[in-house]
């Protein structure tokens, strides 16, 4: 599989929540444009720094495995994952929470700082279980649209079953909750956005690819590894999560909505 750098991979990912105004720099065609042509440059680099929510993970990942926070095995470990999570601690990754979020924290349901003692990892999808409020919210009142933004928001991947222009169906298996627990349901299929206005995330997308998903977008074709290391990730993630759901309900863990 041909190596993406860094820059160019982290706005493949990066793109999907900008452009709906969810996080990051105000221009979010810029971030496409850079994606579909496949540019990686220091204007790029300089975009991904004003990601305020992600760059910080990056960083961590970056120092605790001796690499640029724009290394393209760091990327892929925030958004996918892979060999270099492990090499940051629990005890490191809840210093950098207390470092970051401690005074908006109520230390409740899903208190991120206690998950990242008890397993967690800085991937993108602890960071939407764990750190936003989404998950606590799903206790406290009607599960719809707390389930939607979680589902959205994960990077989650799934089978290209057709390939029509700009769009593509994919077969994914949803995120449910059902009494009291996260979990993976059977595989729906799903319109998603391969390109828009002539650009497009991933490289040439086919049908029986393996793809990565975030919000409405197809963002890359996984290789089987990847494939393997994201549902691990991710499983290994809800088991966590469930757990604090387990726990009685005490509130959220952070004010905020959306993913960064």
């Amino acid at each position: 599989m041909i190596r993406t750098p860094g820059p160019l991979l982290f706005a493949r990912y990066a793109y999907p929540p900008n452009a709906l105004g969810y996080c990051g720099p105000g221009d979010s065609g810029e971030l496409l444009e850079y994606a579909g042509n496949a540019v990686s440059d220091r204007g790029l680099a300089a975009i991904a720094q004003r990601f305020l929510g992600a760059w910080p993970y990056l960083s961590l990942i970056a120092a605790a495995s001796g690499r640029d926070p724009l290394d393209t095995e760091v990327v892929e470990a925030y958004w996918v994952g892979n060999q270099l999570l492990d090499h940051v601690p629990g005890a490191l990754l809840a210093a950098h929470l207390t470092d970051r979020f401690d005074s908006r924290v109520d230390h409740g349901l899903t208190d991120p700082i206690r998950l990242a003692l008890l397993g967690g990892r800085p991937h993108h999808n602890f960071h939407v279980f764990a750190v936003y409020p989404w998950t606590g919210l799903l206790r406290a009142g009607p599960a719809a649209e707390p389930l939607r933004v979680l589902d959205s928001c994960r990077i989650s991947w799934g089978t290209v079953t057709s390939v029509d222009g700009e769009i593509a169906d994919v077969r994914a298996r949803p995120l449910e909750y059902d009494n009291g627990r996260l979990r993976l349901g059977e595989p729906v299929v799903r319109r998603m956005l391969i390109g828009s206005r002539g650009y497009q995330l991933a490289r040439e997308v086919q049908i029986g690819d393996v793809v990565s998903l975030h919000w409405n977008w197809i963002c890359d074709v996984l290789s089987p590894a990847q494939a393997l290391k994201l549902r691990r990730t991710t499983t290994t993630l809800l088991e966590l999560v469930n757990h604090a759901l387990g726990r009685p309900a005490v509130g959220s863990a952070l004010e905020g909505t959306h993913c960064e």
